[in-house]
């Protein structure tokens, strides 16, 4: 990737789309997007919507980036303004030089006043209203027909917009006539009226192959399936229920008994977040992969089964899609603040696993790799994605998967190893590695054992002799430690101009943002290496990461510079070296803010 430009230009521009909730406009917007994807022209988009059904004010953010960069930049080129009630926010976060399209079916004029954008008004509602007589088809084909206006004035293909048209509603062939009706007429329009295309258009390139289009969600819920899940209980809650969606959609085409095509997986909406956290615990001390997707809130209800599943030692995967909080909080914002919760989730000493994926790529292969540690540790883990990677659209490569991969059991003993034993001890630590053998219900007569979220001694009996709890309790902590192995290993990126002095550290949706930020400061002279960690407990490489820079910068999307507090809880660090760069507006985070506050920092220090 090389350094971002400072002005727009070809395939590199940011198209922002103001809407009215619940009149459509989700679906243009995508195949806006997509068209561009089907270009060739590698893409990001971003959705802002309110937390109700229809009425409220909504954006979608496109970014068209022939660089490859993944996050927001910061920049609004072109602005769509199809919601009255925000036009004032709406004009004003164009940069200097950029374009406003808005329906001039009634006169804006008085409060699209900037002297130093291009604003161009289409009769959007005027023309719908006279080409369409159903009143709904009128406020739905609007979004349609600005669609083709777009089209018109950045030069995308209209062809392959036609294309996904008739791939859309494949199966609904009126909805095909209406929508191309609509698309000719936004399109006929600005190329009659306007000069097109403007300075900042889209050229086809061939930057998308083996690539795809995916969201988190979606992609978790494949993972679950590729990773042998054939439980998932949730109580439905923004933003994760379209992770279970996904799940059962996938189960639906291969969860298929080939001997009697009868579906062999269980989906249970329970009645509560806590009822479904204990389902999957019950079905995962039966032998089954088991998993409950949720967001904060859930966690928060589900704090006591996490701590018994943690102290009887029962594998738990999680999926935690982060939203705003605390309480109800924004519920279709974005965050990443549920990070020391989930690490320390429940009463007493508690300790989890937690994985934390950059894009929909890694939610596919961190939620098979959650089940595994969930087996082979016997113990909760956490997968910690947000609304940013969880429901929007990425561009990733295609998912990867190794047929020859085999499910990592742990410590699972069979009849045949029970049998050979004089007695089962379900928590001795038999290979000093703090993991017990564990049996599962059925196998044979001597592998039964009560599963006590009371005290318990390494035999598993009941106890509140002092040494035999404290014994379980330093167990488990030790076995939680000898993960940091085995989680995914940081990734580092070294800067090229020599070695650096600072260093950045972040983790989750944050690693796009940063990376354009490193190449647009090493583009200045500033260079920067970059730590991208991806699981708890911390591995040792972390440490030596930051103690071979002066400074190190955390970045978070949260207020509380949460994963930094466990750097210093859990390792040696000195607090000093720690810089926390937070940003927890909700907004995902832009490659500009991280940017900005870095050289201002460098720029402090020099002045020093």
């Amino acid at each position: 990737m090389s350094a971002p430009k400072t002005t727009p230009g070809i395939n590199d521009f940011v198209i922002k789309l103001a809407n009215v909730n619940g009149t459509g406009s989700a679906s243009a917007n995508g195949l806006l997007m997509k068209s561009i994807f089907r270009m060739g022209v590698p893409v990001v988009g971003k959705n802002v919507f309110p937390s109700n059904i229809q009425g409220l004010p909504t954006w979608y953010e496109i970014r068209v980036t022939g660089a490859g960069y993944g996050a927001r930049s910061g920049d609004v080129d072109m602005m769509v303004a199809m919601n009255a009630n925000t036009y004032a926010r709406d004009i004003a976060e164009l940069r200097p030089g950029g374009v406003l399209i808005y329906d001039s079916t009634w006169p804006r004029q008085h409060v699209l006043s900037r002297t130093d954008v291009s604003v161009l008004g289409v009769p959007l509602a005027q023309m719908c209203n006279a080409a369409f007589k159903v009143a709904r088809s009128r406020v739905l084909m609007k979004n349609m027909a600005y669609v083709g206006a777009v089209a018109a004035l950045l030069s995308i293909d209209v062809e392959v917009i036609r294309a996904l048209v008739r791939e859309m509603f494949a199966k609904k062939p009126k909805l095909i006539d209406l929508n191309m009706q609509a698309l000719a007429l936004g399109y006929d329009y600005a190329m009659e009226h306007f000069e097109c295309p403007l300075p900042i258009k889209v050229e086809a390139l061939d930057k998308t192959k083996d690539k795809i289009m995916i969201d988190g969600n979606t992609a978790a819920g494949l993972g679950c399936v590729y990773a042998g899940a054939t439980v998932g209980a949730w109580y439905p809650i923004t933003p994760s229920t379209s992770l279970m969606d996904a799940f059962k959609k996938w189960c639906e085409k291969f969860r298929v008994d080939p001997k009697t095509g009868e579906h062999n997986y269980c989906i249970i909406q329970a009645e509560d977040e806590l009822s479904a956290v204990g389902m999957v615990v019950g079905a995962s001390w039966n032998g089954a992969r088991a998993f409950t997707p949720t967001s904060g809130p859930g966690i928060s209800l589900m704090s006591e089964f996490i701590g018994f599943a943690y102290y009887a030692e029962i594998p738990l995967v999680i999926f935690d899609v982060q939203r705003v909080g605390p309480s109800t909080g924004m519920p279709t914002r974005t965050q990443q603040a549920d990070v020391q919760m989930c690490a320390y989730a429940s009463h007493g000493d508690t300790r989890h696993i937690l994985l934390f994926p950059a894009h929909p790529g890694e939610c596919f292969t961190m939620a098979a790799d959650a089940f595994d540690l969930a087996e082979r540790y016997q113990t909760p883990v956490f997968v910690l994605s947000d609304i940013d990677i969880g429901m929007n659209d990425w561009m990733v490569d295609e998912l990867q998967w190794d047929d020859a991969r085999q499910p990592d059991r742990g410590k699972v003993l069979n009849a045949e190893q029970i049998e050979s034993l004089e007695k089962f001890h379900r928590y001795q630590d038999v290979d000093g590695d703090g993991i017990a053998y564990r049996t599962l219900p059925g196998t044979h007569p001597k592998g039964a054992y009560f599963t006590r979220g009371s005290g318990h001694n390494s035999n598993g009996d009941y106890t509140e002799n002092e040494a035999e709890y404290q014994e379980v309790l330093d167990r488990l902590v030790r076995k939680w430690r000898g993960a940091a192995d085995h989680v995914p290993a940081p990734i580092i990126r070294k800067a090229k101009g020599g070695k650096a002095r600072w260093g950045i550290l972040a983790y989750g949706s944050s690693d796009c943002a940063v990376l354009e930020a490193c190449d647009t400061l090493a583009a200045e002279g500033l260079h920067m290496d970059y730590m991208r960690v991806r699981g708890f407990p911390f591995c040792d490489e972390v440490s030596d990461f930051v103690m071979a820079h002066d400074h190190v910068f955390v970045v978070e999307q949260n207020r509380d510079a949460q994963l930094r507090g466990l750097l210093l809880l859990e390792t040696q660090i000195p607090r000093a070296k720690l810089l926390p760069l937070l940003h927890y507006s909700g907004e995902p985070l832009t490659s500009h803010f991280v940017h900005a506050h870095i050289k201002d920092a460098a720029r402090k220090e020099k002045s020093a």
